[in-house]
């Protein structure tokens, strides 16, 4: 059977055409018909890449506007120690004046002595709060209440304040299910709750939730932590449409595991495979996840992501999530197929780990026995 692309040749060929034109032009038509599919495969291609710089040209406008810190107030809970402390850092370099919230007031003092290293003019602010932001929301409100009377209303809110337990499901007690919504969940909704209204009336804000990789996925080990960080992407998703009107935006961090003293803790009691299955994404330093906190705070993304592995997580997980751009659904879009690939064998490699742990544990018992 010839080929469809070739059916004017025939046609001439049939009408006894094809003698009365020259051989030159014969050829060119033959040769032309065979390039076709090539010209409209290079035209397809042509409009793609016109579409794709049309979106990279007009996402700017539709993008939020970019929040300046320089005078900005910041409060960030957990701010005495870790990913906190750094974030508060980084928004201080920028001229903010900032507001740490934590349970215990001799950390927070020395993170103020640092934090105060880090000023680019005298009229910047380190105030320091104590309480338990997971416990009493009447409490939180007035924090946040004496916090704005003080350095003015609340521009970016940072909820950063969580605590982690790695166990087996069965061996974790039944009150750690509890403490950790209350502390990861709670400690976030109520300092939340205190200044949207506010913010609604100023008709701009920042909001961001402070999650983890684990929020993103359910790994051995996190029975208990996982759900209580998978909760605030609900959260962040359901508040989002909310005040997206009045200006307001929510950014919701995944950071991997990250080099800090609530680390160092968990590892104390973390099980072999959650070590295992971890150490897969590598460990990352504070100061470098705190710079891509706030800059995408800052901009008014909804996802922050560190690194290629956080990336792709994002946009593996993405599902109804909003998107800041357009460029950035394009991208969810388009590399999805690929990512999800990758996932599987990911995942597969994970389910290794925790098979040859078990055979190993369960060699071991046995040899015991013998």
């Amino acid at each position: 059977m010839c080929s469809p692309w070739l059916w004017p040749l025939q046609l001439l060929q049939e009408e006894g055409l094809n003698s009365v034109l020259p051989d030159w032009l014969c050829q060119f038509i033959h040769s032309w018909w065979f390039l076709l599919p090539l010209v409209m495969l290079l035209v397809v291609a042509a409009f793609i890449v016109a579409f794709v710089l049309l979106l990279y040209m007009v996402s700017p406008l539709i993008s939020p506007r970019p929040l300046k810190l320089n005078g900005a107030h910041v409060v960030v809970t957990g701010g005495s120690s870790g990913i906190g402390k750094c974030i508060a850092i980084e928004c201080y370099k920028q001229g903010a004046f900032i507001t740490l919230v934590a349970r215990d007031e001799s950390k927070l003092l020395q993170a103020k002595k640092e934090i105060d290293k880090h000023a680019i003019n005298d009229k910047q602010v380190v105030l320091c709060i104590s309480v338990d932001v997971s416990k009493d929301y009447s409490q939180v409100e007035d924090v946040i209440k004496q916090a704005q009377e003080k350095l003015g209303p609340v521009d970016m809110l940072v909820n950063c304040a969580g605590i982690t337990v790695a166990a087996k499901f069965e061996e974790v007690k039944v009150d750690c299910f509890k403490r950790l919504m209350e502390v990861n969940y709670l400690g976030s909704v109520y300092p939340t709750r205190a200044v949207i209204p506010t913010m609604k009336e100023r008709r701009m804000g920042r909001i961001v939730f402070v999650s983890s990789q684990a929020g993103q996925l359910g790994l051995f080990g996190y029975t208990a932590y996982s759900p209580s960080k998978f909760a605030l992407r609900g959260l962040a998703e359901s508040l989002q449409m909310e005040i997206k009107p009045y200006n307001i935006y929510v950014t919701v961090a995944y950071p991997p595991d990250t080099d800090t003293p609530g680390l160092a803790e968990e590892n104390k009691t973390k099980p072999l495979e959650t070590k295992l299955i971890s150490e897969t994404s590598g460990l990352c330093q504070p100061e470098q996840v705190a710079k891509v906190i706030v800059k995408d705070a800052v901009q008014g993304n909804f996802n922050s992501s560190v690194g290629a592995d956080g990336y792709m997580l994002s946009a593996l997980t993405c599902g109804m999530s909003p998107v800041t751009s357009i460029t950035e659904g394009l991208q969810q879009i388009v590399t999805m197929g690929l990512f999800r690939t990758i996932a599987l064998f990911y995942l597969g490699s994970f389910d290794s780990i925790v098979r040859r742990c078990m055979m190993q544990r369960e060699q071991l018992k046995k040899n015991r026995q013998d």
